[in-house]
């Protein structure tokens, strides 16, 4: 015991003992966590940003943009002409519709009022907008034409005393023609099929676990540079000469490894629940024996590829790349519904998939222990896996 402990002192002041180690142990995970969740969170509006110049003013221009208000599609901005252009050079939107100065009742009934609507080429919001606007307007053309043949008939049965009045009766009928459309009744039902969606998307808890496997495995994934530093100082080889033996100091070497890892995944925990707001403690049975299988998987990724490498620059260098990549495709940063089945598929090969697809189904599953005993019995598949590779290649260092 005495010599366990020895080892694991040795391991705390060689970590913790360099400042920039606090980054990657509660820092950085923390301000991923953040950054990701907000990044993968659903918009407060999802309707396209349509910049709209009104140079008319008048009450059929007001009306062009209060239906593209009530659209379903886009949502409409006024903005100068000059700052529209700007806009969109900067591709920071994707179109702008222009009102000229002529767009008025009088140039609708004679067919001769016209619209501009810039658009991004290419683009998919912009395509969207124009088919929105296009609806609008064909919507407007039905209002104005009510409205002219009303007052057609009207002027039939009884002259109007002027034009300004026949310019009046219009445009009241143009408004009456509006609600009219708007309140009419459904003739057609669509009926939306109710197949349910099987993916589970929670921003927070994805990100407070997608961000807790990264920041953890990577340190444990350095086990390697740990081990390639000692062979090369030789640390190592002063420590199998003594009488303890090779599995005493293997173990104790990852054993604090792994209490290191615990404890930053504990804090973690503590953080995602308190301040983003994440179920950990749902089943703490199920949530333990995922933490513990998972940070198993770890860190014998770590022992097997410490026995490969020959620096420890190079151990340190090849953790990172793997613990990043690893995290990307087993969908701890991203969810893994948005890559291609294909990927989906291969990623099954990495233990971040597993032990991502474990803590979620507790957190936002809801489910307990029995649900998650094969992504643990998977994790530890990979664990015995690579303990044994590491164990057999210590002894011919």
């Amino acid at each position: 015991m005495n010599k366990l402990i020895a080892i694991f002192r040795k391991e705390l002041l060689n970590r913790f003992t360099v400042p920039a180690e606090w980054l990657y142990f509660i820092i950085l995970p923390v301000v991923f966590a953040f950054v990701i969740s907000a990044s993968t969170g659903s918009p407060s509006e999802t309707r396209i940003r349509l910049l709209v110049t009104d140079q008319a003013n008048t009450p059929l221009s007001a009306s062009l943009v209060q239906q593209l208000s009530n659209s379903a599609t886009v949502i409409p901005e006024n903005v100068s002409l000059e700052t529209g252009q700007r806009m969109l050079k900067r591709q920071s939107a994707s179109a702008q519709l222009i009102i000229p100065a002529d767009f008025d009742l009088a140039h609708a009934l004679e067919g001769t009022a016209k619209v501009q609507l810039f658009e991004l080429p290419n683009n998919l919001n912009a395509l969207a907008a124009s088919q929105a606007v296009t609806a609008v307007i064909g919507r407007i053309n039905g209002d104005v034409a009510i409205a002219g043949n009303a007052a057609n008939i009207a002027e039939s049965i009884k002259p109007f005393a002027s034009v300004q009045g026949k310019v009046i009766f219009i445009e009241n009928t143009l408004v009456q023609a509006d609600t009219a459309m708007s309140d009419a009744p459904v003739r057609l039902n669509e009926v939306t099929g109710s197949t349910v969606s099987q993916v589970q998307y929670d921003q927070q808890a994805n990100s407070s676990a997608g961000q807790m496997i990264t920041w953890v495995f990577i340190p444990l994934f350095t086990l390697s540079s740990v081990f390639a530093g000692e062979r090369l100082s030789g640390t190592l080889k002063r420590l199998v000469v003594t009488p303890s033996s090779k599995a005493i100091i293997l173990f104790g070497v990852i054993f604090s490894n792994l209490v290191f890892a615990l404890i930053q995944m504990f804090l973690l925990m503590l953080f995602g629940a308190f301040v983003m707001g994440v179920d950990w403690f749902r089943d703490p049975l199920a949530i333990s024996l995922m933490l513990v299988t998972s940070i198993l998987a770890a860190a014998a990724i770590g022992t097997a590829l410490g026995t490969f490498v020959k620096t420890e620059s190079q151990g340190s260098g090849l953790s990172i790349m793997m613990g990043m990549v690893m995290a990307l495709l087993g969908g701890c940063w991203y969810p893994i519904e948005l890559f291609p089945q294909a990927v989906q598929t291969a990623t099954r090969v990495l233990p971040t998939r597993w032990a991502m697809e474990g803590m979620l189904d507790v957190i936002v599953r809801g489910q307990g222990v029995a649900a998650i005993l094969p992504d643990a019995a998977v994790l530890l598949g990979f664990a015995a896996l690579f303990f044994v590779i590491g164990v057999l290649r210590f002894r011919y260092e």
